[in-house]
């Protein structure tokens, strides 16, 4: 794919200009080593570059680390607040420390954890319902939300588990719904011009 002359480049949008003697120092006439290289990502089969989402393990990853880190951040937080009510009169600056330092690592692990098993089962969810109906859409979303609710109180009853799937399929949906809202809104208000 080496290009002999410049006339061979045009204006296409999809690919850029390669040189691979660009930075080095051999006496090469570089003009005549200019390669087109598609823009865009490259796939091995035409089917994958019709699918725009993340893989099933991609997806638990990042649903699960996600959430942990919210709800160690959440957690840590509440933690601190936890441990200024919790001075008494007569601490030191380093038990006070202490007392904080204590509490929120503590607060934000559980938080963590407990969070993170929730992106875990979502992620699990939301891959065996695409998996088994071959789309991706809001409802899809709702589906994984109900069946994460229903399944992390099970435990705790019918009643609970269909409260909290309940709870779990609004918040899944309510997300989707919220983040097509500033999608829209963040293009037609804040529309970059192409020099950025």
């Amino acid at each position: 794919m080496a290009a002999n002359n410049r006339s061979d480049h045009g204006s296409d949008e999809n690919t850029r200009l390669y040189n691979p003697y660009q930075n080095s120092q051999v006496p090469i006439n570089k003009s005549q080593y200019l390669y087109k290289l598609p823009t865009s990502p490259e796939f091995l089969f035409q089917e994958e570059s019709l699918r725009q989402r993340r893989s099933w393990g991609e997806n638990l990853t990042f649903y699960t680390g996600t959430a942990y880190l919210g709800g160690s951040v959440a957690g840590a937080s509440v933690g601190i607040l936890t441990g200024v009510k919790s001075f008494e009169s007569g601490d030191t600056k380093k038990l006070k420390i202490n007392r904080i330092l204590n509490s929120s690592g503590h607060t934000g692990r559980t938080w963590g954890n407990r969070i993170g098993v929730i992106g875990l089962i979502y992620a699990g969810i939301e891959s065996g319902v695409v998996a088994l109906t071959d789309r991706d859409d809001v409802w899809t979303s709702v589906v994984a939300g109900l069946g994460t609710g229903a399944v992390f109180r099970a435990a705790r009853g019918v009643r609970s588990a269909a409260v909290a799937g309940a709870l779990g399929g609004l918040a899944a949906g309510a997300v989707v719904a919220g983040k097509q809202v500033v999608k829209r809104f963040w293009s037609n208000h804040f529309i970059l011009s192409p020099g950025f």
